[in-house]
C-alpha cells in the first residue's frame, strides 16, 4: 500500500495532528459465534463495547475525528482450533481507508502442525506477525492462562524459532510478573522481532506493583529486538486521569526511546473505559513537548516500520 508522508503537523495548541497508523485493534462479528470470550461477555448481560459487532465501518465511525491512515488488526481471540478461519473472514471484509492493512494472526507455537500454519501465514500478503497471549498473574482473575512458564517450554520455543525464516514478528502479551522470562526469551532469540503489547500490562496499581512493572520494563527495554505498543492504558487504570496516563506513557518512552514505541488504540476493548478520541487526544497532550520527528515516529512511522506497511 502507499502511505502518505508522515510529516508531523500541529494545531493551534501545539498538539500533533499528523497521520496516525493504529497498530493494534480488533474486528469481530458476534453472529459468527467464533470468539468464546466475547460469547461469555454477551451472555453475562448488559451493554458494553464487547456486546456489539465491530466491523471496518464501525472502526471508521469511532475513529472519524482522528487522522488514521492505516491500521493493523491483531487476532481477537477467535476459536483457537481454527486460527486460519479468522484470516479468511478478514479477507472477505470490505476494508476501506487502510483499515486492517496488515494482520497479526494467532499461532499456538507448541502445536505439532505449527510449521504448516506458519507457511500459510507467510504466503499471505497482509500477515506480518503472530500472537499467542502469554499473560499470567498469581491472581487467577487477572490471568489469561494458567501456565506461567510457557516461554520456557522446549516445544513452544521450537515453534518460536521458526518465525524469522517466515519473516514473522511476535506480539508479546505478558504481565509484569513475567518480565524476567521475557528478557531471557529475547536474549535467546535475537533474530525474532518482539512487540510488547499494552505497555507490558501495568495491572497492579499499588506501589509494589508499579515498581515491579517499571523495573521489569526498563530491563526488557535493554533487549534491542523488543519494541513496545503504548496501548490500552485505561484497561489497567480504569479510573484514569491525564496525569496517571502521563506517568506510564513517559516511562515507556524513556525506557524504549521514541524509535521503539508506537501509540495504538486496542479498540474496541479500550472503549470499556475511554473513547477512541479520548485515547488519542490524551496521547497528543502527553507528548506535546516532543519534537515533530519524535511525534511522527510515535503516531505513525514506527508502526509502519514494525509492521512493514511501507518503507519510510
Amino acid at each position: 500500500m502507499t502511505v502518505p508522508d508522515v510529516t508531523a503537523l500541529r494545531d493551534a495548541n501545539g498538539l500533533y495532528r499528523g497521520p496516525i497508523v493504529d497498530p493494534h485493534h480488533h474486528l469481530w462479528d458476534l453472529s459468527l459465534d467464533r470468539h468464546p470470550w466475547l460469547k461469555r461477555a454477551t451472555e453475562s448481560g448488559g451493554k458494553s463495547p464487547l456486546t456489539r459487532d465491530h466491523l471496518p465501518a464501525d472502526y471508521r465511525t469511532d475513529a472519524a475525528r482522528q487522522n488514521v491512515i492505516a491500521t493493523v488488526h491483531v487476532e481477537a481471540g477467535w476459536d483457537n482450533a481454527d486460527p486460519s478461519g479468522e484470516i479468511i473472514w478478514l479477507d472477505g471484509l470490505e476494508k476501506p481507508d487502510g483499515i486492517a492493512a496488515r494482520y497479526v494472526a494467532h499461532a499456538a507455537l507448541a502445536e505439532p502442525q505449527i510449521e504448516a500454519l506458519l507457511e500459510w501465514y507467510a504466503a499471505h500478503e497482509r500477515i506480518v506477525g503472530v500472537r499467542e497471549i502469554l499473560s499470567w498473574h498469581p491472581d487467577p482473575n487477572k490471568s489469561f492462562r494458567s501456565q506461567r512458564d510457557l516461554m520456557e517450554d522446549p516445544a513452544w520455543r521450537r515453534g518460536l524459532a521458526k518465525l524469522p525464516r517466515h519473516d514473522l514478528s511476535f506480539d508479546l502479551m505478558i504481565s509484569p510478573w513475567q518480565m524476567a522470562e521475557a528478557l531471557r526469551l529475547a536474549a535467546d532469540f535475537p533474530d525474532v522481532a518482539f512487540i510488547l503489547n499494552h505497555c507490558g500490562s501495568p495491572i497492579d496499581r499499588d506501589p509494589d506493583g508499579m515498581t515491579r512493572w517499571r523495573t521489569g520494563l526498563y530491563a526488557l527495554a535493554g533487549a534491542p529486538n523488543v519494541s513496545i505498543k503504548i496501548s490500552d492504558l485505561v484497561g489497567y487504570d480504569p479510573d484514569w486521569t491525564l496525569e496517571s496516563l502521563h506517568e506510564v506513557v513517559m516511562i515507556c518512552i524513556d525506557a524504549f526511546g521514541t524509535h521503539r514505541c508506537a501509540f495504538a488504540s486496542d479498540h474496541p476493548v479500550a472503549a470499556l473505559h475511554a473513547s477512541f478520541d479520548e485515547v488519542f487526544e490524551a496521547f497528543k497532550v502527553i507528548v506535546a513537548g516532543l519534537n515533530d520527528e519524535e511525534c511522527a515516529r510515535l503516531f505513525a512511522k514506527n508502526a509502519i516500520r514494525i509492521y512493514r506497511l511501507c518503507t519510510v
